[in-house]
């Protein structure tokens, strides 16, 4: 996948935040993408338990083998947190993109209890499982775009 397409993705994720937000839902958002660069999936986020990424990866493994999720990339606004990650690696989701890091999030969340943020990055995560799953993000040139609908979301 080519960096332009990762930033096309990230918009695409960019979209279901922003539907899951226009439905009150917290404003984050996947896409699983394929290995021809298809969109497989979209999701976006429900509640503090049912993440976008978490959701999604759950939707892929029922979905797909772990062989074909292999050669597919979860495609996040945010960097997953560490449940996100976790599942995103039981699922065998090969690649992971987002957006922009936790701590920008966390700058704008502060210590909201809808959004208690752990600093547990998803590389750390990934790099104590066994399997070398590919992480591309952030993307500083589009962070912005995708924190806009956090922006106001967390001053509720």
């Amino acid at each position: 996948m080519t960096r332009d397409q990762m930033l096309a993705h990230l918009r695409s994720a960019d979209a279901a935040a922003r539907e899951a937000a226009a439905h009150g839902h917290h404003p984050f958002g996947a896409v699983l993408v394929g290995p021809d660069d298809a969109i497989l999936m979209r999701q976006g986020n429900i509640d503090t338990v049912h993440h976008a990424e978490t959701e999604l990866a759950r939707r892929a493994a029922a979905a797909y083998s772990p062989e074909f999720l292999w050669t597919c990339t979860l495609v996040s606004t945010g960097e997953p947190c560490a449940m996100c990650t976790g599942t995103l690696y039981w699922a065998n989701i090969g690649r992971l993109v987002y957006g922009f890091e936790e701590t920008k999030l966390l700058a704008l969340t502060g210590d909201h209890a809808a959004n208690p943020t752990m600093s547990l990055s998803s590389r750390a995560v990934l790099d104590s499982g066994q399997k070398k799953i590919e992480v591309f993000g952030p993307f500083p040139e589009v962070a912005d775009e995708l924190l806009a609908s956090h922006r106001d979301f967390w001053k509720r």
